[in-house]
């Protein structure tokens, strides 16, 4: 989900693969202009084919990272329960953000819509780790869950429209309420959470 110091790229994997003829600029060799081919090296179809592979492998692995508890993401309602669990807990403890982790797609956004003050609506979107911020402990005990669900789904994608409570104790009288736009895709293994999205503004 973000592009760590030191992390090769996958896509430059795949430029590369798809036009190993074009020229690279060797930014921590301090070099300009040097060439990524080698001199003499071959780029005949059979070569052009192993970086192709090269690079779908990679893509592939960056995509597998992340480790699941497969129980968390074996079905639709299996991913949802852990969406919810993932951010409920007692006043200082620290969120579990690797399971939340394991659960969203290494590329997945959070929008969250609001209103300014001048009551115009807003939008700013983010990454996980940009949610969770710091991680510091809850100041507060904390309980979400979900309490009204509405699902739709074409071929591996699936919309759900979750409809939750939040409370300072498990099954606690609701002190507030939302809904959240929940985008899921099925890998033919597993569910990713690819996004979602909340507007405070309706709170």
């Amino acid at each position: 989900m973000d592009a760590s110091p030191g992390r090769k790229d996958p896509f430059v994997y795949a430029r590369r693969a798809l036009f190993p003829e074009s020229r690279e600029t060797d930014v921590k060799a301090g070099h300009s202009n040097v060439p990524f081919r080698p001199a003499h090296q071959p780029v005949g179809s059979m070569y052009r084919l192993f970086l192709c592979i090269l690079a779908l492998g990679i893509l592939a692995n960056d995509t597998r990272a992340q480790e699941a508890d497969p129980a968390d993401v074996s079905s639709i309602d299996a991913i949802i329960a852990a969406y919810y669990e993932v951010v409920s807990g007692p006043a200082g403890a620290i969120p579990d953000y690797e399971r939340d982790k394991s659960l969203h797609h290494p590329d997945a956004w959070i929008a969250i819509a609001n209103v300014d003050e001048d009551g115009q609506p807003i939008v700013r979107t983010i990454t996980l780790e940009a949610f969770y911020g710091e991680l510091g402990p809850r100041a507060e005990n904390f309980y979400e869950w979900e309490v009204e669900r509405s699902t739709q789904r074409h071929g591996n994608m699936v919309h759900v429209w979750s409809r939750y409570a939040s409370a300072r104790e498990p099954d606690g009288e609701p002190y507030t309420g939302g809904v959240n736009s929940i985008t899921l895709w099925h890998d033919g293994s597993r569910w990713w959470i690819m996004g979602w999205m909340f507007d405070r503004s309706g709170e």
